[in-house]
């Protein structure tokens, strides 16, 4: 049995691995890594240069049938005491591995794990979150995240930059570092296509009464985080996955509220003078579909 395993999904993003690949193993530490790189592609290209390049890194090749079932497909095939879900599009800036598990073996409480991450420009990324609610749509809608000294219900998102130098407990963290205790693992919910998904596999890991931490024992580089801010696809597919989570976990009239919630949010999002053109387009994207304008990118009408 090897000590983590870390499952890496490529959906046509071959460029990314070679930062991704070389980092996780230089800072591995005294661990035993089994390294999954999942082809979720059309081109095939992440296949072809793992074999070439990574000949100890396993390859599992499936078609496309969304972010959550590409990692199911791996986490068939692992047995590990822990399991690592990592985005191509990051590499390891500071840590080891081996650090953060043997934490993990010392706190047998905690089920998973988020670490500091930075974006392109070396800003800390504010990863830890509360579940989604009414009123935190609202207050995220509002721009209320920043204020001081803010209630928990009124905003998601953790912005307290500075606590991220330090250890605390939130809900849930963003899927491109989650870090499990092999127990508190199932598999994800592939009725998510992608985004929320991360989402409502916390909700099932805290449900089953474990404790999810942000560890600053590792520093992660995530390039590619914006992406759903400019791109109006992925952000109809944003809002529909959030349509998705509200409607398996919240009651008909907190669905209700919160879809009026999202719709405000990225109605103000989508107007002059908020953002720049790309992000207000991709704003009027997602809240056309919110008002029932076309399909989503992936799955069937919320």
């Amino acid at each position: 049995m090897h000590d983590l395993a870390v499952i890496v999904v490529s959906t046509d993003q071959a460029q990314w691995l070679p930062r991704c690949l070389t980092t996780v193993r230089e800072h591995a530490g005294p661990i035993s890594l089994d390294l999954v790189v999942v082809d979720n592609g059309v081109t095939r290209e992440t296949q072809a240069l793992v074999e070439r390049a990574y000949p100890d890194v396993r390859v599992v090749v499936c078609e496309n049938h969304g972010f959550g079932h590409a990692n199911n497909q791996a986490l068939h095939t692992i047995d590990s005491r822990y399991v690592l879900f990592l985005n191509p599009d990051t590499e390891v800036r500071s840590g080891l591995l081996a650090d953060l598990v043997a934490e993990l073996d010392r706190r047998p409480e905690i089920g998973l794990a988020g670490v500091r991450q930075i974006d392109a420009g070396g800003c800390v990324s504010p990863t830890m979150r509360r579940f989604p609610s009414v009123t935190r749509a609202f207050g995220d809608a509002l721009g209320l995240e920043r204020l001081p000294h803010r209630p928990g219900w009124l905003g998601e998102r953790e912005v307290r930059l500075d606590r991220y130098d330090e250890e605390f407990e939130d809900d849930w963290t963003i899927g491109s570092f989650m870090l499990a205790r092999r127990e508190a693992v199932t598999e994800f919910d592939e009725r998510f296509f992608v985004y929320s998904e991360e989402v409502d596999f916390c909700l099932r890991v805290r449900q089953a009464g474990w404790k999810i931490v942000h560890l600053p024992t590792l520093t992660i580089l995530h390039a590619g985080s914006a992406v759903r801010s400019v791109d109006p696809r992925m952000a109809r597919q944003n809002a529909y996955a959030q349509l998705q989570y509200a409607r398996k976990h919240l009651t008909a009239p907190q669905r209700a509220g919160f879809r009026a919630a999202l719709l405000l949010r990225y109605g103000l999002r989508s107007v002059p003078p908020a953002g720049d053109k790309a992000r207000r387009a991709a704003s009027r994207a997602a809240a056309g579909l919110l008002l029932g304008f076309g399909e989503p990118p992936f799955g069937e009408s919320a």
